[in-house]
């Protein structure tokens, strides 16, 4: 995958919205050589187009903000961020709660949904405690259930495969292929990508050997992070709402590279159509004419 490609973030978004009914958690971690280093920057280079993209009269005189207009009212932000000790975490934070603002309902549903997510936490917990309490008759349980999955089981064999299932356990080795699955849970790896997934909570965890791609899609809304591993920085952020909010947005987010030290050059995107491709190429090339890819 091409380091922090939008169209492909916005696919990835639409499909997680759009097939699952509910909450769909998809974290990863990964591991890979650094692109190019990218240049170190004192003022910004603000051409007056960018693809579908027009400045909006000049640049700030200091070189560290311009603005631009898109079409169907978008609207992209060039902004040269100095770090000044702090953390790049902490910088795009920053823009990132500022975005995520500007979908007041959408950050609402993204809150309630956590708090959801928190009280089932707890109750995982309690339950814990209680099946601790039970250990006795959940021994006497899981022997029942033995005898009954050794009468429910399956082994097939075959060149390049084998599949062992017994009860709601299963493990699956196909060429380039593995599964195991344990009733709620099962882990995935197929080539470079692993997946560990949880039914019962709703998380599945994605790791890939490209970059760190983070989804967070619930009913009708929906946010992506990604971030390319490496000493310098190369990070977007992309959220948006199945209906236009209060504000007249549907769709924020934003695209970040520079040095890890910085300044970084941050380009915020606004849109009032969800499909805002076009714009966010537009805001990625102002990004990488600053200071590379």
């Amino acid at each position: 995958m091409h380091h922090l490609l939008w169209p492909a973030c916005a696919l990835v978004l639409m499909t997680a919205a759009c097939d699952n009914a509910g909450t769909v958690r998809i974290t990863s971690t990964s591991s890979g050589k650094e692109a190019g280093v990218l240049k170190v920057v004192d003022t910004l280079q603000c051409p007056q187009t960018q693809g579908v993209l027009t400045r909006k009269g000049s640049a700030r005189a200091d070189g560290t903000t311009c603005v631009y207009s898109g079409p169907r009212g978008s609207e992209v932000t060039l902004h040269l961020v100095s770090l000044n000790g702090g953390s790049v975490q902490d910088a795009l934070k920053v823009f990132e709660n500022r975005l995520s603002a500007d979908l007041p309902e959408a950050l609402a549903e993204a809150r309630a949904d956590e708090d959801r997510a928190r009280a089932e936490a707890d109750r995982a917990q309690a339950d814990a405690a209680r099946a601790e309490a039970d250990a006795e008759r959940a021994g006497a349980d899981a022997e029942r259930a033995a005898a009954d999955a050794a009468a429910d089981s399956a082994h097939i064999s075959a060149p390049g495969m084998r599949i062992d299932a017994q009860g709601d356990k299963a493990t699956v080795r196909l060429p380039g292929m593995r599964i195991d699955a344990d009733g709620d849970r099962a882990n995935i790896k197929i080539g470079g990508i692993t997946i560990r997934a949880d039914d019962k909570s709703g998380q599945v965890n994605v790791r890939s050997t490209d970059e760190v791609v983070s989804i967070d899609a619930h009913d009708n809304t929906a946010r992506i992070r990604t971030s390319a591993p490496g000493e310098a920085v190369r990070a977007t952020f992309l959220m948006t709402a199945d209906q236009s909010s209060t504000t007249g947005w549907r769709v924020v987010g934003y695209e970040a590279r520079g040095p890890s030290g910085g300044p970084i050059v941050v380009a915020t995107v606004r849109g009032k159509d969800r499909n805002e491709n076009r714009v966010f190429e537009a805001a990625k090339a102002l990004v990488t004419l600053n200071v590379g890819d």
